[in-house]
């Protein structure tokens, strides 16, 4: 059956309020045939839909049009937002305050015996100017919530300051000016607006990661064409261009140095603190900083698909998309306001009939209306979640997911595969024993010249050690076993075990020694030579071995102390593995796995940490990997964690990707999970609290609704500085 392609957009959603509207314009979207799924962000003011390809992005924003909102392509508000951001209307805030001053100041001094109660009439026109004028957002925001029989905040305050304004403006007609409370529509208007622009400004500083990644984006590069050199927009240069990077400048594009030598100060994309040593061949990505040297950068990615733009879509699809937890929140929502409304009548009808004080019943109620703010539980999760991912990718730890993040923080069990990712991926000459009176450095010489011009692992690790060569004659590979090869007339073999006995080679008490290194894992290897009478003699015998990365002991110790159980999943013999598992403390070592048996595996141990904790959702399994042959591993596991060192497979496979090989970043993606987890938890905390103290008080007369206004807009301003304080978090493996 053909399956029809589906598309992801998004875009933007002004004048949103609360987690009703985002309620609302979610409904309205899901309404449009051919709409899979929606997901709206109040923090980002970002819509995300996947929808089925005849599904065009007019009919959708025209959607959010019509349910009274502002829908507006990403592309057109990049410079706009920013513009208008820093000027954030602050002025209306301004004005608001001085207009709010002479209602205030009497009810300060009026203890005192001080009376500067400003006349009716000027109450009146100054209250007016707030209620209509600065207040007016609230009302078409009510307005537009009406005509989708649906409410949000605005139309609570819209209400609330109403019915107080209108209590005031009956007194004045009817002559009664002892009993005014247009103070009371003024300054909740007034603290509303002063919370929004406080939450205004402290939810632009979650989206600080995103513009931090955007800026190391260069406008401009220089190329070289042909005997020219000139400047080109960065969207004008293409793959193959050759890219000039003078000291000191962003390397413009993801390319291969062809010419020149430098480092690169990598720390923005990957948390790598220290300069990247960078010479011909070695890859540079665009985005980072050129030292002090020029480099000729042959381009091999450009725009959408180089490195950086990548990490930015991750990091904001991270941020756009919504938790698990935040379902919860999203029913609630939906029946706030009504549900607000009806405790309102309810407060007002009560304390109506009860005290036959009818203006002070509709104080009461006002407060409720005040008091209940849907905003800060539509900010709890997203503020927390986009502060969480900004800092992890700051520190090189990029989360593809919202639903990654609040997984991870259950992860008690992480399986690591071993080459490339416990260990460096290449083996090393890390043993050598001479037999006879030559000395190490000639050894090496010789074994050297066998191998040299030989791109074998084991050869580059010989050649690596070796500091002077011998003129070796007749080099032949002998497939499977190692090579021969003629020096000062005298026949040289360097190969195998098992070649060494094919040949008769002379051992001398090698037994223990050899031993020794095979149950360590190694990979040996003999030098021998062809005596006068016939008889081939060991000179030396070599180990290799493929190094444990140097941090990933206390990798593994920073996990446990995070009570993360440690597997290793190899290919590798029982005794090799046992060996690595012994020195990296390991609690479990699974060996002489194939490929295609890792996924199996994970499940097994997914089982396995189910029922030792007799929980199915809390305790989970990370898999980490760098190869292609760990791909399905990734995918099988609960958190896949991929090397940003290892294969593109393995990354796109992956939930998390750490964008150097530094093992200890797995320990510090489970710690800000955990702390954004935690956040979570208390933003909805505070955010429930508010409303479940706040409205029972006010509907029993224990608010009045100026402290109502100051308790709503605090609560929004609360939860969003509780957020950021997540900025602070520090990455375990910066101490290291």
């Amino acid at each position: 059956m053909h399956q029809m392609k589906t598309v992801e957009y998004n875009f933007f959603v002004e004048d949103m309020s609360c987690a009703s509207c985002v309620s609302r314009v979610e409904k309205a979207l899901k309404k449009i045939d051919g709409v899979i799924d929606v997901s709206v962000n109040l923090a980002t003011e970002k819509a995300t839909v996947n929808a089925n390809a005849n599904v065009e992005l007019e009919t959708l924003m025209s959607a959010v049009d019509k349910a009274g909102y502002h829908a507006v392509k990403i592309n057109d508000q990049q410079t706009h937002i920013k513009g208008a951001e820093k000027q954030a209307s602050l002025w209306p805030i301004i004005i608001s305050v001085l207009l709010a001053i002479p209602f205030v100041l009497p009810m300060l001094l009026e203890p005192f015996g001080i009376n500067l109660m400003m006349p009716a009439w000027l109450q009146l026109i100054m209250a007016s100017i707030v209620q209509f004028g600065l207040g007016a957002k609230f009302y078409r925001s009510g307005f537009n919530a009406i005509k989708a029989l649906s409410g949000n905040m605005d139309l609570l305050v819209a209400i609330g300051t109403s019915a107080a304004y209108g209590l005031s403006l009956y007194q004045w007609i009817i002559g009664n000016n002892d009993h005014l409370y247009f103070e009371s529509s003024v300054v909740i208007i007034t603290l509303i607006l002063i919370g929004k622009w406080l939450e205004s400004r402290a939810k632009h500083q979650t989206t600080q990661a995103i513009e931090a990644l955007s800026a190391l984006r260069p406008d401009v590069a220089l190329v070289r064409r042909g005997d020219q050199e000139i400047s080109l927009p960065i969207n004008q240069v293409v793959v193959g261009d050759v890219v000039i990077v003078k000291p000191g400048e962003r390397i413009p594009v993801d390319g291969i140095v062809i010419e020149g030598a430098s480092s690169s100060d990598e720390s923005m994309l990957t948390g790598e603190s220290f300069p990247v040593n960078k010479t011909v061949n070695d890859i540079v990505t665009g985005g980072t900083i050129n030292g002090e040297g020029l480099l000729m950068v042959k381009t091999t990615a450009i725009q959408a698909d180089s490195t950086l733009s990548k990490i930015i879509n991750m990091v904001e699809s991270a941020q756009a998309k919504k938790a698990p937890i935040q379902r919860i929140v999203d029913r609630i929502s939906a029946i706030f306001v009504p549900v607000i409304l009806l405790i309102a009548l309810i407060t007002l009808l009560a304390w109506g009939v009860i005290s036959q004080d009818w203006q002070q019943a509709l104080l009461h109620a006002v407060a409720v209306l005040v008091i209940a703010c849907p905003c800060a539980l539509g900010l709890a999760t997203p503020t927390a979640i986009m502060v969480g991912t900004g800092v992890a990718a700051r520190h090189g730890i990029l989360i593809k997911d919202a639903e990654a993040l609040e997984t991870l923080h259950n992860v008690n069990t992480v399986a690591f595969d071993k080459t490339g990712t416990l260990t460096i991926g290449k083996p090393e000459l890390v043993e050598m024993d001479v037999i006879g009176t030559q000395t190490p450095e000639q050894i090496l010489a010789i074994a050297a010249s066998l191998q040299s011009g030989s791109e074998h692992p084991l050869a580059k690790a010989i050649l690596k050690k070796a500091k002077q060569y011998s003129y070796a004659q007749n080099i032949t590979s002998v497939t499977g076993s190692g090579v021969m090869a003629t020096i000062d007339n005298t026949e040289y073999y360097l190969g195998s075990l098992r070649w060494m006995k094919s040949l008769n080679a002379h051992f001398v008490d090698m037994d223990d020694k050899i031993n020794e290194l095979t149950n360590k894992g190694y990979t040996i290897s003999f030098l021998a030579k062809q005596q006068l009478e016939a008889n081939v003699v060991i000179l030396a015998l070599f180990g290799f071995s493929d190094v444990i990365k140097e941090e990933a002991k206390t990798a593994i110790t920073a996990l446990h102390q995070l009570n993360v159980k440690t597997v290793m999943l190899t290919g590798d013999n029982q005794q090799a593995a046992n060996y690595v598992g012994q020195q990296l403390n390991l609690d479990k070592v699974i060996a002489e796995v194939l490929p295609q048996d890792k996924a199996n595996y994970i499940y097994q141990l997914q089982k396995e940490s189910q029922n030792n904790n007799n929980s199915d959702s809390n305790h989970k399994v990370a898999m980490v990997g760098d190869g292609i042959n760990d791909a399905p591993a990734l995918a099988a596991a609960d958190i896949g964690i991929a090397m940003g060192t290892g294969t593109d497979v393995a990354m796109h496979a992956a939930s998390i990707t750490l964008m150097r090989g530094n093992l200890f970043l797995i320990a510090d993606a489970i710690d800000i999970s955990r702390r954004t987890y935690n956040k979570i938890k208390q933003n909805l905390f505070w955010a429930f609290f508010y409303n479940l103290i706040g409205i029972p008080l006010a509907a029993l007369g224990f608010l009045n609704p100026m402290i109502a206004g100051a308790a709503m807009a605090l609560s929004s301003v609360s939860v969003v500085t509780n957020a950021l304080l997540l900025k602070r978090w520090k990455a375990r493996s910066e101490s290291k």
